[in-house]
């Protein structure tokens, strides 16, 4: 069992406080130290090697109360929250809830050398220089980035795997992607998709059919308002960071970005969190049989307007 917060902090001789917040390793992604609110008299951090057993509301130290008391004071600029960064797979790992998960201040963060800004510096400058000489070579063997949009319908799966309405699901698949004059490449890539209920769809489709456009403005695909089947990208509209579907204690079931906690309801709208526009639907059509087709489409991160990148 893991440490959790407002847990009871008992030393061997007597009772000295309470966990306010735990330390996560990022490499290990495990709890490396608690932090405990001494009664009133600042916070002292512990290493978990410190702790001797963890019941339910309660962490027993091996240590005295004399012991934890003489620890340095706790140092909270040197940590930031494990919302501030991001850490794969880190909630596979760590179950506390609710409150702070902190993690080490990058170290390459805290300050920047002298010597390493000039050497920067320097560079940037012969890269001014260069690039009037090697513009027409980059344009050139960049041609192939501005090919026209891939506007090919994927399989991704079949709507059978989604059991309730209004409830997020994940569909994985992999697209085979090509950039530049690298070789071709296969990715992983994922949307959600929901089965709406009339009030949502509602919300979504505004009382009119959704139509996506290429660059000429011809029109690609027409999601109808009438169809249950929304798709939406698995890209946050914030900065781009994949979300996922949870139970909020407040807000209910949404779609929560823990990278910079964007949330939003079942239908896309933004409810709480930096994110500058709904959720980004696509195009879908689903058979006779269930299976699901979409075209896959990327927009601009961090823009009020809907940009398509890919």
């Amino acid at each position: 069992m893991q440490p959790k917060l407002k847990s009871k902090v008992h030393c061997s001789d007597r009772e000295v406080g309470e966990v306010t917040s735990v330390i996560v390793d990022p490499l290990s992604r495990q709890i490396s130290h608690i932090v405990v609110s001494m009664n009133g008299h600042g916070e002292r951090q512990v290493g978990m090697g410190q702790v001797q057993s963890v019941t339910e509301g309660a962490v027993q130290l091996r240590t005295t109360s004399s012991e934890v008391v003489a620890l340095p004071a706790f140092k909270r600029d040197e940590y930031v929250t494990s919302h501030e960064v991001e850490i794969p797979h880190l909630e596979d790992n760590i179950h506390v809830t609710p409150g702070e998960v902190l993690v080490p201040f990058p170290e390459l963060e805290k300050s920047v050398k002298r010597r390493t800004f000039f050497m920067n510096f320097t560079h940037a400058i012969g890269f001014l220089i260069g690039l009037p000489i090697a513009f027409p070579i980059l344009r050139y063997l960049m041609k192939p980035m501005y090919a026209p949009f891939d506007n090919d319908w994927l399989s991704i799966g079949n709507v059978g795997k989604i059991k309730q309405d209004d409830i997020g699901v994940q569909f994985k698949y992999k697209k085979k992607v090509k950039e530049a004059y690298m070789p071709e490449s296969e990715i992983e890539k994922n949307v959600w998709i929901l089965k709406g209920t009339p009030a949502v769809l509602e919300k979504v489709y505004q009382g009119k059919d959704m139509e996506f456009r290429d660059a000429l403005g011809k029109t690609i695909w027409t999601n109808k308002k009438d169809i249950p089947y929304v798709a939406f990208s698995g890209k946050c509209p914030h900065l781009g960071c994949g979300y996922k579907w949870r139970q909020h204690k407040v807000l209910g079931q949404v779609f929560l970005c823990p990278c910079h906690l964007s949330i939003y309801d079942a239908s896309g709208k933004v409810l709480d969190g930096p994110a500058p526009r709904p959720l980004d639907a696509l195009p879908i059509r689903v058979s006779a049989g269930g299976a699901v087709e979409i075209i896959d489409m990327e927009f601009k991160a961090g823009t009020k307007s809907q940009i398509r990148i890919i």
